[in-house]
């Protein structure tokens, strides 16, 4: 059962929930509050639909395990309207973990940071304390750790001794799905509710890194900006034609199969 929405949107395989930020928040918010098991949020952008569309199956489905996905590109909202179900909001993953953010601190909800460099959380946990009064970021890890059982087990132990109920995993992805998705029982009986796989959050969060200037978040060129400031972004910027020619040949697909029906 999916947290929230009024239904969901298939893209290339991968299911989107079509919520607004809004409704999105307080749903987790709820669960995180009442809820009895981990539920994983998820925000995957064209770069990582392409990905499972070019055959992996494996982070289909991890990515599919999530009770709630949000859009978090222009490319997924356009590829929605161009299969003629279109998503109400687009949901930018760093956008929408502040959301959680205000709320949990409204609601004395712990939060635990995990990811970016060393220092990274802890700056992102002080400079969002600051801007929302009541938030209580309880724990915070960097990334840096190795993915063997025992650093993994370590890792959960402290977000455990934190008793946070609400996990932010900035891994970048697909690293932070699957480790929200292989330890998701482990979580659980660690205390965590929910858990957001959030990307470079913490990053800006920290005041390290800043998102696009706003003319090329309107213009939905927040690639553009990336790239610009990080060239050797190229080659993954490779997927965003792909995907987008992929999406056409569906769109064409789909409505030739209307017709026949």
């Amino acid at each position: 059962m999916r947290l929230a929405g009024k239904g969901t949107v298939n893209i290339l395989g991968v299911v989107f929930d079509d919520v607004t930020k809004a409704s999105a928040a307080d749903a987790i918010i709820a669960h995180a509050k009442d809820g009895g098991t981990l539920a994983a949020v998820f925000t995957p952008n064209s770069e990582l639909v392409e990905q499972c569309a070019e055959g992996d199956g494996t982070l289909t489905g991890i990515i599919n395990s999530a009770k709630l996905t949000l859009p978090d590109s222009v490319g997924i909202m356009k590829a929605a309207r161009m299969f003629g179900t279109p998503l109400t909001e687009r949901i930018p993953g760093v956008e929408f973990g502040e959301e959680v953010l205000a709320r949990a601190a409204e609601n004395f909800l712990p939060v635990y940071f995990l990811g970016g460099r060393p220092g990274v959380a802890e700056a992102a946990g002080a400079r969002m304390e600051a801007k929302y009064p009541g938030l209580s970021v309880v724990g915070t890890a960097d990334g840096y750790f190795e993915r063997t059982p025992s650093a993994v087990a370590a890792v959960i132990a402290k977000i455990a001794g934190s008793g946070a109920r609400i996990l932010f995993v900035c891994l970048g992805a697909p690293a932070q799905e699957k480790f929200i998705y292989e330890n998701r029982r482990a979580l659980e009986d660690a205390g965590v509710r929910v858990a957001l796989g959030l990307g470079g959050s913490l990053d800006i969060y920290a005041g390290i890194s800043r998102r696009a200037p706003g003319l090329f978040v309107s213009l939905g060129l927040e690639w553009l900006w990336r790239l610009l400031r990080e060239p050797s972004r190229i080659g993954r910027m490779a997927a965003l034609p792909k995907f987008y020619l992929r999406c056409r040949r569906e769109a064409k697909k789909r409505k030739k199969q209307s017709r026949r029906a």
